[in-house]
């Protein structure tokens, strides 16, 4: 067991706009701006607190990271990276692996297929039967999965994460 409690959560960035000048410079739609916000809310009621966030550059991760940290209420800097653009699920694992031991949550936006795979991969099965099912049945946009670690960052590996919640945001457009 480790000191500080380590928490995790992976989310996937919301709903983009079909076109952009390349794909990295996508802009979230304003269904995806809606549905950012709203995972940001049920981070919050769910008393998600984040330490650390861990963003892929590309544009609508960005985007989605400031709708969802100032839905949830959160005051942290995102450090963004771009290689979580192209990023596979064990690159991921291992950038996550490098986080400091002081951080209690790390939040992740990215990509699919990597961020749904690495969300499934870590799970150990052993979580809330509803939320390990839905997460199981695959990682639409705005998805956000919620893992209690038993280890240091360090230590993290597949198969060896408690997914604590699971909800795919949803808001209302005009």
């Amino acid at each position: 067991m480790v000191s500080t409690p380590h928490r995790l959560v992976v989310i996937r960035h919301a709903k983009a706009e079909g076109h952009g000048p390349t794909d990295f410079e996508r802009e979230l739609s304003a269904r995806g701006r809606a549905d950012a916000a709203a995972a940001g809310a049920w981070l919050a009621e769910e008393a998600v607190a984040a330490d650390a966030a861990l963003v892929s550059a590309a544009t609508r991760t960005r985007q989605t990271w400031q709708l969802v940290a100032d839905a949830a209420g959160w005051s942290v800097d995102a450090t963004f990276d771009r290689a979580l653009y192209g990023v596979d699920e064990d690159g991921l694992l291992d950038l996550v692996a490098m986080t400091d031991e002081s951080v209690g949550t790390l939040v992740v936006i990215g990509h699919n297929p990597t961020i749904g795979m690495l969300a499934q991969l870590l799970d150990d099965g052993e979580g809330p039967t509803e939320a390990v099912d839905r997460l199981m049945q695959g990682y639409p946009t705005s998805a956000t999965a919620v893992f209690d670690l038993p280890a240091t960052w360090a230590r993290i590996a597949m198969g060896r994460a408690r997914l604590t919640g699971f909800n795919v945001g949803r808001g209302a457009t005009d």
